[in-house]
């Protein structure tokens, strides 16, 4: 078989069989595909699509690239994905408590991408945090301490790897097919029994739409259950910061109140236990996602989770009483300033998009790949819909390396933000469950 035969098919609308995935996906991680020939195959995929079988043999050959890891736990191997939005520090409360509800979960996760944070940016907050180890210190720290959240090693769906990096620079990013086979390679390349997807709609989320959030949705559990993994998704909003903090320190802050009861955050907490009720209830930890959901909210409200996470940070080599002296172990950004309302009314809409891109101008995200992060920068106190503002109240206040990165970024918090006279509706926190 040769690249070009494979391009033809898929360029001629003949889809995508099993064997012409592997032998492409093979060719991606071995370097025997050019990136001539990858560019050319996002493009035919971009443009012609696959039915639900060819995402289907993409998903597993693309998983099957590299190493797929097998566990023999007394217990199931479940995780979540989130396509990602603004605020969003879910991933750091589910994985603690799941395990603390007897699952294992090998939580291998991302960075930031365009306005969205990254759950690996946040931890490397932490001083010491490893988020890179290697295949066998993983499934050690995964029996040991029942959850682990990590980047993706070389050896995990490499085709995916490469793939991606060429979409990035030959406008197939967009693709449903690709998106699909991207986030599911690397999910089930950690061997998974069960998994919840977390698909994010609004203007913080790269859906902003509820029929491409659907689709998405769709897509991604049709493609996993096909490729045998038990999976749901939830489909929930983004029309405005979950947290009311964007940003990598400050968010893993709010975490950290939040699993310590010290200052709860409501919609954190009840997005975690609704998305750890449905991957209990998949994992047959739980009769259904209610009795699930209840098992996670015991998991907070006795501390379960908070030692778990502490465990979890130590085992990485972060501070050993992480959880004790959070607000002393965490960076801090030298200027903070309070971002005023110029008007009064009611928060009638958020940008979510803006308020993220404002994070990542700061220093909090990534412009190129090669950017450093800060993990001080960011925002914090953000109204939501539904507050009340009047002239002088604080909008949201901004933490910056320089008086110069306030000003900026208290500009584009001012603009992210409309006001009206009338209280608004609060948007639902989930939409609508497929699976």
């Amino acid at each position: 078989m040769a690249a070009r035969e494979v391009l033809a098919r898929l360029r001629d609308g003949f889809g995508l069989s099993p064997e012409d995935a592997d032998w492409f996906a093979r060719g991606l991680a071995t370097g025997e595909v050019s990136d001539a020939q990858a560019g050319a195959f996002a493009m035919a995929v971009r443009l012609r699509g696959l039915d639900p079988d060819g995402r289907v043999a993409l998903t597993r050959a693309m998983r099957d690239s590299g190493q797929v890891l097998d566990w023999d736990m007394p217990g199931p191997v479940i995780d979540k994905h989130s396509t990602g939005g603004v605020g969003d520090s879910v991933s750091l409360l589910l994985a603690p408590a799941l395990a603390a509800c007897g699952a294992y979960v090998p939580m291998i996760s991302g960075r930031g991408l365009g306005h969205t944070g990254g759950t690996l940016d946040k931890l490397e907050a932490i001083p010491g945090y490893r988020t890179a180890v290697g295949v066998e210190e993983l499934q050690r720290l995964v029996r040991d301490f029942r959850c682990v959240i990590v980047g993706a090693g070389p050896e995990i769906a490499p085709a995916d790897r490469r793939l991606y990096a060429v979409r990035d620079v030959t406008g197939t990013v967009e693709s449903l097919d690709l998106i699909t086979a991207s986030i599911l390679s690397k999910k089930l390349a950690a061997g998974l029994e069960a998994l919840v997807l977390d698909v994010k709609v609004g203007s913080g989320a790269f859906m902003k739409t509820m029929d491409r959030a659907q689709a998405l949705a769709q897509a991604l559990v049709e493609t996993a259950q096909g490729a045998g993994c038990m999976t749901t998704a939830l489909i929930t909003d983004m029309s405005q910061p979950l947290g009311t903090c964007a940003g990598n320190a400050l968010e893993v802050i709010e975490v950290m109140e939040t699993l310590t009861g010290s200052a709860v955050n409501q919609a954190l907490w009840d997005l975690t236990a609704a998305l750890g009720g449905e991957a209990l209830a998949l994992a047959g930890l739980a009769e259904d996602a209610e009795e699930g959901a209840l098992r996670i909210d015991d998991a907070l409200e006795s501390g379960r989770a908070a030692a778990t996470f502490g465990e979890m940070v130590a085992a990485l080599g972060g501070p050993m009483d992480f959880v004790e002296r959070f607000p002393d172990r965490l960076p801090s950004a030298p200027v903070m300033r309070e971002v005023t309302a110029e008007g009064e009314g009611y928060v009638a809409a958020v940008d979510g998009e803006a308020l993220g891109l404002a994070v990542v101008r700061l220093g909090g995200g990534r412009l190129r790949e090669s950017d450093r992060v800060n993990p001080s920068v960011g925002l914090s106190q953000l109204s939501m819909i539904g507050e009340r503002v009047t002239p002088g109240l604080p909008l949201a206040v901004v933490h910056a390396a320089t008086d110069a990165d306030a000003e900026r970024a208290a500009g584009a918090v001012r603009a992210a933000y409309r006001l009206a006279e009338a209280a608004p509706d609060e948007p639902d926190l989930i939409h609508a469950r497929v699976g």
